[in-house]
């Protein structure tokens, strides 16, 4: 059993992406599971049921409350009955975290078709519909709610992904609106912005050296994980985040903090005066 401080106790939280693509925790998994830890009942949405499960297990291993629902979030029906089964299972729904992602390489000059529209799917639009069926029943409550967006540093920088980079600053612009258009009902929209974190997801394509190049491009010369995220979502979806609404918070080490050319030479010189 995990010792609770209680920051969600009768809350009711939706996960989507809540399993991890492979071995260990990815950002969605830890959202879940901190959640469960401080109290909240949560439905865990992927489209691999499997995937969901083994976040299942870890929630029911420490004694807290999930269960599974297995859908595709860019579909808006398997959306709708997403939320309905919150109900129908939990009798609410409180906090709604969008965490699915996906990325495909490119130019807009060599990008296909098919792939940009994918990655906007994936990324823009599944936020819309989960977002589209839960605001409602959020309202209907009389207290309001949370929902969190994941973006990526690559909203606010070019990254080697447009269709990527596009997407996340998407999900920046459509967090404002949406802080903007049901603050007035008590909800609040926020969105945070992972840096370059290690999770199950960029696994496969890291190395060593990748690893530590990445890691040493910040500030904190760091490796992020998902519990940093998970954290900010944690964060975020409490009641101490209760007069923060439609802001963009990285979770980067500080690497949007720097200019990249000033902060070189500067390392540069550091290390020539060590020398």
């Amino acid at each position: 059993m995990v010792e609770r401080e209680g920051r969600l106790e009768g809350k009711v939280a939706i996960v989507t992406g809540a399993g991890s693509s492979g071995p260990g925790v990815g950002n969605g998994k830890a959202a879940a599971v901190l959640f469960a830890r401080e109290g909240a009942r949560v439905l865990l949405v992927d489209a691999v049921a499997q995937r969901a499960g083994e976040t299942l297990e870890m929630i029911e291993g420490e004694g807290g409350e999930a269960s599974v629902f297995q859908a595709d979030v860019i579909d808006a029906t398997e959306c709708r009955t997403m939320v309905e089964a919150c109900l129908e299972r939990y009798g609410r729904v409180d906090i709604l975290d969008n965490n699915v992602g996906i990325s495909r390489r490119g130019t807009v000059v060599d990008v296909s078709e098919e792939d940009w529209d994918y990655v906007m799917a994936v990324n823009v639009k599944s936020i819309v519909l989960c977002s589209k069926y839960a605001i409602p029943k959020m309202m209907e409550s009389g207290d309001g709610g949370c929902i969190i967006n994941i973006s990526s540093i690559a909203g606010l920088r070019a990254h080697s992904s447009t269709p990527y980079t596009a997407s996340k600053a998407a999900v920046i612009g459509l967090t404002m609106s949406m802080a903007a258009d049901h603050g007035p009902d008590g909800i609040r929209v926020n969105c945070i912005a992972p840096g370059l974190v290690y999770s199950p997801m960029v696994a496969p394509r890291m190395d060593d050296e990748l690893r530590r190049v990445r890691r040493n491009a910040t500030p904190l010369r760091t490796e992020g994980n998902a519990w940093d995220i998970g954290y900010a979502a944690l964060y975020l979806a409490s009641d101490e985040a209760r007069w923060v609404n439609g802001v963009t918070l990285p979770v980067d080490a500080g690497l949007t903090a720097l200019s990249p050319v000033t902060y070189q030479t500067m390392a540069q010189q550091q290390y020539r005066r060590m020398g």
